[in-house]
């Protein structure tokens, strides 16, 4: 899905939703997000983002109303990429406030991913497998394949990483 926003210009950036009901986990939640925000800043993130607090057609476009909850919108986190492509979206329901250093973790991984042309496995930085290292995308060939593990650690050609 493509946004189009004045905030979207040449670095990636948020879009925060909220229910219209204004509870007290918001408010957390904005304190947690304001101390991240140097973090963020160092990664070139756009920090004056948009609040959605919409029941209505950007709400039902993005996905925000759960069917379970009537008319209130569920907390929702919009990764946006400098070419406005939405590229990750967070859900948490009204109850639960959201977790910062995800955020902030998953813009360090799309980035590097970006950049590097690779994938991030689960837990990154600290997985259990291969610490901090990054995945290679799956070969093309039967020749990229055979020839993998000269390149790469791995544990067979399937499954091979590097550090960066």
């Amino acid at each position: 899905m493509v946004i189009k926003y004045r905030y979207f210009g040449a670095i990636k950036a948020f879009l925060f939703n909220h229910p219209a009901d204004f509870t007290p986990v918001y408010t957390s939640e904005f304190v947690a997000f304001q101390k991240l925000i140097p973090e963020f800043e160092k990664l070139g993130v756009e920090i004056t983002f948009p609040l959605a607090a919409a029941n209505d057609a950007i709400a039902m476009t993005l996905g925000m109303l759960h069917s379970g909850k009537g008319t209130n919108t569920v907390r929702a986190v919009y990764i946006v990429d400098p070419n406005g492509i939405i590229r990750l979206i967070l859900y948490y329901p009204q109850e639960i406030g959201r977790f910062m250093p995800e955020v902030l973790r998953a813009v360090k991984a799309l980035q590097i991913s970006d950049k590097n042309h690779v994938s991030m496995p689960a837990n990154w930085p600290n997985n259990e497998l291969i610490g901090d290292h990054v995945i290679i995308p799956p070969p093309k060939t039967v020749a990229e394949a055979a020839d993998r593990l000269q390149h790469y650690e791995g544990f067979d050609w399937w499954f091979c990483h590097k550090s960066l």
